[in-house]
């Protein structure tokens, strides 16, 4: 690793040092961090898993539900059906704390679940339909928030791990080379101060 091009001074010495000393410390917040943010990952990661099994039950009742209806309503009374029902969703952004940050998500408020059987002279099979698939609906709201998260809380890692890097791999041994320069050249400077004084007090005494 190359030394800075700096004059070796004892001021630029002491500023070397502050660097390094700051440079430390911040490797140390930052290696801190790291750790925090990647346990915060890791805990979503583990929520998502759990999430995708509950889809993939949610998705294992609504479809059978599905097609148990299409049989017993029809495709032509069932589109209508599916006309009559409506519903409406407020999204709005919010603010998420993980690992010490914020991050902006999106949160779907889901509205009142509703049957519609009592105007509609829908059967039951078209109910559980609807029971079922907003549950599913549910489930996939949660998953996209906790995804969008995740997905921040990863690209937050990938840049405290660059600057771990940076302090780590180049900044920090920098910094150390060039301190171990300049007390090296003003030592050898003491060194030399001591020569010509010494050589200056024999010439005197003789």
């Amino acid at each position: 690793m190359a030394k800075l091009n700096i004059a070796p001074t004892k001021s630029n010495l002491l500023a070397i040092k502050e660097q390094l000393s700051v440079a430390e410390d911040g490797y140390d917040l930052l290696e801190q961090k790291r750790e925090i943010l990647v346990m915060e990952l890791m805990r979503m990661v583990e929520k998502v898993k759990l999430l995708e099994r509950e889809i993939d039950r949610a998705l294992e009742k609504a479809y059978p539900a599905l097609r148990k209806m299409l049989m017993t309503v029809g495709g032509d009374r069932a589109e209508r059906i599916a006309h009559a029902v409506k519903y409406d969703f407020n999204m709005k952004e919010t603010s998420v704390t993980a690992g010490g940050m914020t991050f902006s998500s999106i949160d779907v408020e889901l509205p009142q679940q509703q049957l519609f059987y009592s105007f509609l002279g829908t059967f039951a099979d078209s109910d559980k339909v609807m029971v079922e698939f907003f549950n599913l609906l549910k489930l996939l709201t949660e998953m996209a928030s906790i995804r969008t998260i995740a997905w921040r809380l990863a690209v937050e890692v990938k840049k405290t791990q660059r600057r771990v890097n940076a302090l780590d791999k180049m900044i920090i041994p920098q910094n150390r080379e060039t301190k171990a320069y300049i007390e090296s050249v003003l030592e050898e400077r003491d060194r030399e101060n001591v020569f010509v004084l010494k050589s200056l007090k024999n010439r005197k005494g003789r």
